[in-house]
C-alpha cells in the first residue's frame, strides 16, 4: 500500500508540476542588445543635460530647468525600469522583495515625473511667448525651481501606494522555482489605479499640450514682425541716419529673439510630440487588457512597448542636440574640457609676451600701439604709448613721452 501511495503521488506531481517557461532565445538577444544600446546612450546623454544646464552659467534658464527636471525622471526610468529588464529577461527576480517596492516605486515615479515636467515647460513657453510681459515676473529661475520641487514632492507621495500594490510571487515548476515581482492581488482591481495614471500623466498633459502649442503656434508663425520698421521714421529729421540704424539693429535683435524663441518651441513641441507617440502603445495596452480577459500579452509586442518606453527617456537629449545650438554647443564644450582649458591658457599667456617685445623692438612706428584683439577676441580701444631715449648700455632704459 505504501508503495502504491508513493507511485501515486508521483504520479499526481508530474501532471500538476509544469517544467520552467523560458522565453525564446531570439527575444533574449534582441531584448538584452536593445535595452543595453538604448539605456547606455539615454544615460550618457541624460547626465550630459543636466551637467550642461549646471556648469553653464547662460543655460540656467526656466525652460533649462524643467529638461533637467525631465532629464533626471528619465534617468531614474531608464536604470529601474531598463537595466533590471536585462536581467529579469536572462533569469527569474533576484533583487528580492525590498528591490520589488523600491524599483516599481521608481518607476512609477520617473514616469510621472517626466509627464508633469513636459506639461511645466509646456506651460511656461505659453506664458513666455503669449504673455510676454507677465513672464518676466513669473517665468523666473526660482519659480522654476518651486514647481519642479513641488512636482516632485507631489508625485513622490502619489506613487507611495505602489509599495502597498507589488509583491515578490513565487511559482513551483519541476525544474526550479520562478521568483516575479508583480501584483499583490487580482488584476481586475487595479483597473482605477491604471486608468487614474493614464488621465492624469497622459491624457491631461496631451490635450493642454495640444491646446497650448496651438496659440503658442498662432502668435509664432500667424504674427509675423513687419518688414520694414525704418520706413516710420521721419525724413526730415537731421538725425535719420542714425536713427534708420538704430531701428535696424532693433529689428535685427527682435528677429533674432523671435527665431531663437521658434527653435525652442519646436524643440519642445517635438519632445512632447515623441512623448505621446513613444507612451501610446504601452498606454492603449494597459487600456485593452484593463478589459479584455484573458489580457494580451504577445511577447514581441511587449517587448516593443517596453522599448518605446525606453526610448522616450533616451531620446531627448538627442532632440536638443539636433535642434538647439545652445546646447550643441555645451554639449561640444563639455566633451572637449580639457582641450578648451590647454588653449585658453595659451590664449592668455602667448599674445602679452608678443605684444611686449613687438613694443620695445622699435623696429616700426605701427608697433608702439598694443592691441588686445588676440586675447578678446576683437580690438580693445588703447592709448598710444611713445618710447623715446637710446640705450646707453646693456640695460635698456625708457622715457615715456
Amino acid at each position: 500500500r505504501e508503495n502504491t501511495r508513493e507511485r501515486s503521488g508521483m504520479g499526481v506531481n508530474s501532471t500538476i508540476l509544469k517544467t520552467m517557461p523560458q522565453d525564446l532565445l531570439e527575444v533574449q538577444v534582441v531584448t538584452i542588445l536593445l535595452a543595453l544600446l538604448i539605456c547606455g546612450v539615454g544615460i550618457a546623454g541624460n547626465i550630459m543635460v543636466v551637467l550642461v544646464v549646471l556648469r553653464t552659467k547662460h543655460m540656467r534658464t526656466p525652460t533649462n530647468c524643467y529638461l533637467v527636471s525631465l532629464a533626471i525622471a528619465d534617468l531614474i526610468v531608464l536604470l529601474a525600469a531598463g537595466l533590471p529588464n536585462i536581467s529579469e529577461v536572462v533569469a527569474s527576480w533576484v533583487y528580492g522583495y525590498a528591490g520589488c517596492l523600491c524599483i516599481t516605486y521608481l518607476q512609477y515615479l520617473g514616469i510621472n515625473v517626466s509627464s508633469c515636467s513636459i506639461t511645466a515647460f509646456t506651460i511656461e513657453r505659453y506664458i513666455a511667448i503669449c504673455h510676454s510681459i507677465k513672464a518676466q515676473f513669473i517665468c523666473t529661475v526660482s519659480r522654476a525651481k518651486k514647481i519642479i520641487a513641488c512636482v516632485w514632492i507631489f508625485t513622490s507621495l502619489y506613487c507611495i501606494m505602489w509599495f502597498f500594490l507589488v509583491d515578490t510571487n513565487e511559482t513551483i515548476y519541476a525544474n526550479g522555482v520562478v521568483v516575479k515581482c508583480g501584483y499583490r492581488v487580482s488584476r481586475n482591481l487595479y483597473m482605477p489605479i491604471y486608468f487614474l495614471d493614464f488621465t492624469l500623466f497622459y491624457v491631461i498633459p496631451l490635450i493642454l499640450a495640444t491646446v497650448l502649442y496651438g496659440l503658442i503656434a498662432r502668435i509664432l508663425f500667424m504674427n509675423p514682425l513687419p518688414t520694414n520698421p525704418h520706413d516710420r521714421a521721419g525724413n526730415d529729421s537731421i538725425h535719420q541716419g542714425r536713427a534708420n540704424n538704430t531701428i535696424k539693429m532693433s529689428c535685427k535683435s527682435s528677429k533674432g529673439a523671435m527665431s531663437s524663441r521658434k527653435q525652442v518651441t519646436k524643440m519642445l513641441a517635438v519632445v512632447v510630440i515623441l512623448f505621446a507617440l513613444l507612451w501610446m502603445p504601452y498606454r492603449t495596452l494597459v487600456v485593452v487588457n484593463s478589459l479584455m480577459d484573458p489580457p494580451y500579452l504577445n511577447t514581441w509586442f511587449l517587448l516593443f512597448c517596453r522599448m518605446c518606453i525606453y526610448l522616450n527617456s533616451a531620446i531627448n537629449p538627442i532632440i536638443y542636440n539636433l535642434m538647439s545650438q545652445k546646447f550643441r554647443a555645451a554639449f561640444k564644450k563639455l566633451c572637449k574640457c580639457k582641450k578648451q582649458r590647454q588653449e585658453k591658457e595659451t590664449k592668455y599667456t602667448l599674445p602679452v609676451y608678443y605684444s611686449v617685445m613687438k613694443d620695445s623692438s622699435h623696429e616700426s612706428p605701427d608697433h608702439d600701439v598694443t592691441e588686445q584683439e588676440d586675447i578678446n577676441g576683437y580690438p580693445v580701444p588703447s592709448k598710444k604709448v611713445n618710447f623715446t631715449g637710446k640705450c646707453s648700455d646693456t640695460n635698456t632704459r625708457f622715457s615715456v613721452a
